[in-house]
């Protein structure tokens, strides 16, 4: 219940309450992941309870030492939370937890798609463009690969290959856009499933 909360707070755009009932899901059942991938969305809307949220998913790698996504959840929380906070952006324990999550789950394309964001701020594309090229091959529709990717091309002076993957991004952006509706509606059809009684019983 406090998880299908959390999402009617993000759906109708109250990002500091669905962060709030995020974090009472996660102390409820600290070891529940099915609350966290929602808190990482809403926090980086919602950057103003930083502290809390870096210290539940802190604790969930702790529960779950294994679990690669654990680890890549407290990477982006540490990463939102410090670019808020202090433009001297240490990324050594960032990079580090990030390169952990992947040693634990390889094929999660977000992790390397995030390791690759963090080399490309630091203006290292060379070191970028694998990790990039890596998430495009465990998941091709992420429209965020292949326009970093343009970048980090860009960068390196290869221009061509740069417009293809520009030109992969606006196909799958407008693909996007259109699936937006289709995921508002899923996400009001949770809710009203997680609702006393929505199933016909008291």
């Amino acid at each position: 219940m406090a998880i299908g909360l959390g999402l009617a707070y993000y759906s109708l755009g109250k990002y500091d309450d669905a962060v709030k009932s995020l974090l009472h899901a996660a102390d409820l059942d600290p070891s529940d992941p099915r609350g966290y991938p929602f808190l990482s969305r809403a926090f980086d809307s919602s950057p103003s309870q930083a502290n809390e949220v870096i210290e539940r998913f802190r604790r969930f790698t702790e529960l779950q030492p294994t679990n690669g996504r654990a680890f890549y959840y407290y990477a982006l929380s540490l990463w939102k939370s410090k670019r808020e906070r202090d433009t001297n952006l240490d990324v050594s324990q960032i990079e580090f937890l990030l390169k952990k999550s992947i040693a634990l789950e390889p094929d999660l394309p977000e992790a390397h798609l995030q390791l690759a964001n963090l080399y490309s701020d630091q203006k290292k594309y060379a070191e970028s463009i694998p990790e990039y090229l890596r998430a495009r091959e465990l998941n091709p529709d992420l429209a965020d690969v292949h326009y970093r990717l343009a970048q980090a091309y860009v960068r390196t002076g290869e221009k061509d290959l740069a417009q293809n993957e520009f030109t992969v991004y606006q196909q799958l952006r407008e693909r996007h856009l259109s699936d937006l509706d289709k995921q508002r509606a899923e996400i009001r059809q949770f809710v009203y499933s997680e609702k006393p009684g929505a199933d016909g019983k008291p």
